[in-house]
């Protein structure tokens, strides 16, 4: 009787005691002393061609059925097996020098046996073997604990499950990864291979060997009838597809010896134990294969026999196969991006209704069709992921994609819709050009979120979504900084006061604790004495004037720079006291807070490449000066290593994605006044190696490109080491229109009729002054400029027109209308072909100054070239920080300057292109651990203040449905 499947195995064929006289032959595996292993488990193999004597009772004349001896040929199939999978490693080695596949045994008992057969076998090809050796008695619990820690451990490329069959339960089978499942007995493998799609899957080795040793039989493979008795589990099915793939028919049956007479040609024995086969049950030439409960571990160099060293080899061959495939999966991967659909509305909806209207894929969905592997994302929810830095080192071959810069002109205080662009072009080189591209943005700070200029997702059909998420905590990076850099502040403090209270003896003994009779200094305690040129570790044996150097920090108050921070805009933190407490015994001092954006770790996060690079850009950290004026750093103050802790996941930038699907990275938020004013470095990098050589990677520069662009230049490329292809300058009618001489415009106010109304004269002014003034800008540094008009649907097409041919005849090698606000991707076509155009010419791209030149000289080169000043003014204060910052070594670090970013000039009220001004230098401060010194130019405000009627007016929440509203 033939069935459809091993499931229905033969249990009720007569299997004889062992007390039965001996008339038939009776087939075992080894002693009883071997390791039992389940149905699914390498096993011997016992194979002889039946008696050609049918009908007879005679033990003499019935088959000799025990351990396989017949030849060369056997020995043959291993050492051909060997052989072939020695020369697979060498060719994967010659590829992967580092990789060394490794095959992790996971057994429920301390029989060793089958450990040392791998090892054996591992050994002749080159692989390594691991044992994970669990009680008998084990839980599935504790099975599947050993199985999750091999999934993640990317040293391991094939686990084998050597377990007694009541343990191989679905769960535990299921849990294992099956990229790592070399005994190919989970359900994915083994549905991959009844569906005959081994790309990724793998052919159970013991299955294999029962096939190859059935090839090397005399009758053809083709129409063999093969009675199979057992074979319950992943092992039957698969031996019972790789026969009907070859032509064979299968059969399970529960009835006589007859049907095994008239009809096998071969039987399989696949039950666990001894089973008796009388010879009358085999017609003549019939093969018997018993894969019994029995280990075969003989072995005379390749003279190897049983089917425990043929599994064996064939299991090697899938670790081998398994490693290939992981060292494949670690190779760039193409895009398979699929795109949202949009149906724009006429009249655009509110942001947040376009927002919610679409649905965003699930961010691993997003994160498969991009390239990225399982290992590298770390979901936040169902839309958005932390990347791991590790993406870096796997695709550190890959060429990178083209860089394009989104700047703008001098903008007015409403924005002229840079991150709109940004996206708006994305979504057209991806979902309507077909070219990988990634958008790079910053995380928006609460402070404008729920101030005056409400969030930064981009606008209308040019967004991120989910929006709330965007605008509100996203993956708490700000947070996280938050936190750090208050640290550091309590830190400062806490330590002034110490050291104020106490006496060397008893602060040493109190920075250097006795821990359980042991006393030892940190290793961050270490690097102190170090620097302070003390080799000694011994607590006990510093002299008392080591002691003092090592204790006191001698910060002064006065001097303390470092402020505290809150990621909301208070104007009455601007200037606080702290210290009013009596505990804290009269050491009140006079400080500030600054908005989170404002920290010193937000601007190391944005340049940091890395998390190595990170701890150190925060231990050199300047929070201060001594009273003898040498600079205290947060490394000084113990706390450096607490900030990486606090900052490792902050580090790793966010996925998101754009209204049509195309992948975003947000990371970073540096205020772009006192900082640079640009998304990460890392986010930059990870999207560069993504995109392929071929893609696109759009990031945006904060404010103008006086100040974003400059400093993206200057500081982000020299610390970065990339370079740029293509700036695309933002540009709208009505800002052109103000530095044409327009009235003023300010948030929430009506616009000016200028404004609205077409003014072909103010515009033609704007663009003869900060529109040539910007584009020259960008020439200085050698990269070609795209200008991208921003259209509103206040604008005329006269207008329209009137700024594209002027911003080309002011040397942009294009200049085009964009749409993408009401339309999305489709409206920025005509920019992302701009783009491409552009991005294909060579770039001559070179930073204004070197490195090696005086920092007054830098400050001066900025101020006329840039900014178009006729010379700087510093202050007596400004140039005794210069001299004091060059004797510190501080001399070659870049510059950030610190101005308005309402005009060119230090004036907000100077539109245009002012000329003929003297740049004042009021202040220089230096932020040494992202590496930069800021000159103050007039007055910076680093907390911003909420107006009469804040954006929180119009923000609620549903309770409900739990909808946010008001957002925009």
């Amino acid at each position: 009787m033939r069935l459809s499947t091993l499931r229905h195995a033969c249990r009720n064929l007569p299997t004889p005691s062992v007390h039965q006289p001996r008339t038939g032959v009776r087939v075992f595996g080894l002693a009883k002393s071997s390791l039992r292993l389940g149905p699914s488990s390498n096993s011997q193999l016992l194979l002889r061609a039946a008696s050609s004597v049918s009908g007879t009772t005679s033990a003499e004349k019935a088959p000799k059925l025990g351990k396989q001896t017949d030849g060369p040929g056997y020995e043959n199939t291993i050492r051909e097996n060997v052989q072939r999978t020695k020369e697979e490693m060498v060719a994967l080695q010659r590829g992967h020098p580092a990789l060394k596949p490794t095959l992790a045994i996971i057994q429920a008992d301390e029989d060793d046996r089958l450990l040392e057969l791998n090892k054996k076998m591992a050994g002749k090809i080159g692989l390594n073997v691991t044992q994970i050796c669990l009680p008998r008695e084990c839980t599935e619990d504790e099975i599947i604990e050993e199985v999750l820690k091999l999934n993640e451990d990317p040293r391991v490329h094939g686990v084998y499950l050597h377990l007694p069959p009541a343990s191989l339960t679905s769960r535990v089978l299921n849990t294992l990864r099956p990229e790592k499942d070399v005994d190919g007995v989970s359900d994915l493998n083994v549905g991959r291979l009844v569906r005959g799609d081994m790309n990724q899957g793998f052919i159970p080795p013991l299955a294999n060997a029962v096939m190859e040793l059935l090839a090397r039989h005399d009758t053809p493979m083709e129409g063999r009838i093969v009675l199979v008795v057992g074979g319950e589990g992943p092992l039957g099915v698969a031996l019972q597809c790789l026969m009907q793939r070859r032509g064979m028919v299968v059969l399970h049956s529960r009835r006589s010896s007859e049907v095994l007479q008239k009809q096998a040609n071969a039987v399989v024995l696949l039950a666990a134990g001894h089973m008796d086969v009388p010879p009358t049950w085999l017609k003549p030439g019939t093969a018997v294969i018993h894969c019994g409960s029995a280990l075969m571990t003989e072995d005379h160099g390749m003279e190897m026999s049983g089917v425990g060293p043929l599994t064996a080899a064939l299991r090697m061959q899938n670790v081998v196969q398994s490693s290939s495939r992981w060292a494949q999966g670690q190779q760039y991967r193409p895009w398979t991006l699929r795109s949202l659909k949009l149906q724009p509305l006429s009249p655009v909806p509110s942001d947040i209704e376009i927002s919610r209207a679409q649905t965003p894929k699930p961010v691993d969905q997003l994160a498969q069709e991009i390239g990225l592997l399982q290992e590298e994302t770390e979901a936040y929810g169902r839309t958005k992921a932390k990347v791991r830095l590790s993406l870096l080192d796997r695709l550190r071959e890959q060429p990178d994609g083209k860089y394009v810069l989104v700047a703008g002109i001098t903008p007015t205080p409403l924005g002229e819709g840079k991150s709109t662009v940004v996206i708006g072009l994305v979504q057209a080189l991806s979902a309507h050009l077909k070219l990988n591209s990634f958008a790079c943005l910053r995380q928006p700070s609460q402070g404008p979120t729920f101030g005056v200029k409400g969030g930064a997702a981009g606008g209308g059909y040019a967004q991120v979504i989910p929006m709330e998420e965007f605008n509100l905590h996203l993956t708490g990076d700000i947070h996280a900084i938050t936190a750090a850099n208050n640290l550091v502040a309590a830190a400062i403090d806490a330590r002034m006061l110490h050291e104020a209270t106490q006496k060397d003896k008893a602060l040493y003994s109190r920075l250097v604790p006795s821990v359980n009779g042991v006393r030892r200094f940190s290793p961050i305690q270490i690097s102190r004495l170090r620097r302070l040129g003390i080799s000694e570790i011994d607590p006990s044996a510093l002299t008392p004037q080591e002691v003092s150097s090592f204790v006191r920090l001698d910060l002064d108050p006065a001097k303390v720079t470092w402020q505290r921070v809150v990621d909301t805009n208070d104007r009455f933190l601007r200037k606080i006291t702290v210290g009013q407490a009596s505990t804290e015994k009269g050491h009140v001092r006079e400080t500030q807070f600054d908005i989170a954006v404002a920290s010193e770790i937000m601007a190391i996060l944005a340049l940091a490449d890395g998390l190595g690079d990170m701890k150190t850009r925060l231990g050199r950290m300047v929070v201060g000066s001594s009273r003898s004026g040498q600079p205290v750093t947060a490394e000084d103050l113990g706390v450096s290593g607490a900030l990486a802790v606090l900052m490792k996941d902050a580090i790793k930038p966010t996925l998101m994605q754009t209204l049509e699907g195309s992948p975003v990275f947000v990371h970073a938020g540096p205020f772009a006044n006192i900082a640079h004013g640009n998304s990460s470095v890392l986010a930059d990098k990870l999207a560069l190696k993504l995109v392929g050589e071929d893609g696109f990677v759009v990031t945006e520069a904060g404010f103008g490109a006086d100040i974003g662009m400059e400093k993206f230049f200057n500081i982000k490329c020299r610390a970065s080491g990339l370079r740029p292809n293509v700036v695309v300058l933002v540009a709208t009618v009505r800002a052109l229109k103000m530095h044409g001489g327009g009235p003023n415009v300010s948030a929430g106010s009506p616009l000016p009729r200028e404004y609205i109304d077409e003014n072909l004269s103010l515009v033609v002014k704007g663009c003869s002054s900060n529109l040539r003034k910007q584009i020259q800008i960008a020439h200085l540094f050698g990269v070609p400029v795209v200008v991208a008009l921003n259209v509103f649907k206040t604008d005329t097409q006269a207008e329209i027109d009137l700024v594209c041919q002027m911003a080309k005849e002011s040397g942009a090698s294009d200049a085009v209308p964009c749409h993408h606000w009401a339309r999305g991707g489709r409206g920025s076509v005509e920019l992302a072909q701009a783009v491409k155009q552009a991005g294909s010419q060579p770039s001559h791209f070179q930073f204004l100054y070197s490195q090696e030149t005086p920092i007054v000289e830098k400050i001066r080169m900025i101020a006329q070239k840039v900014y178009g000043a006729d010379d700087i003014e510093l202050s007596p204060e400004a140039q005794a920080k210069i001299d004091y910052y060059n004797q510190q070594g501080y001399g070659k670090l870049p510059i950030c300057m610190a101005k308005t970013h309402l005009s060119l000039s230090h004036l907000p009220e100077k539109k245009g292109a002012p000329t003929g001004f003297t740049l004042p230098i009021r202040d220089i401060r230096a932020s040494i651990g992202a590496g930069f010194i800021y000159p103050l130019v007039g007055t910076m405000s680093t907390m911003p203040g909420l107006p009469t009627r804040p954006c929180f007016y119009d923000i609620d929440l549903d309770p409900v449905t739990e909808e946010i509203t008001g957002l925009f």
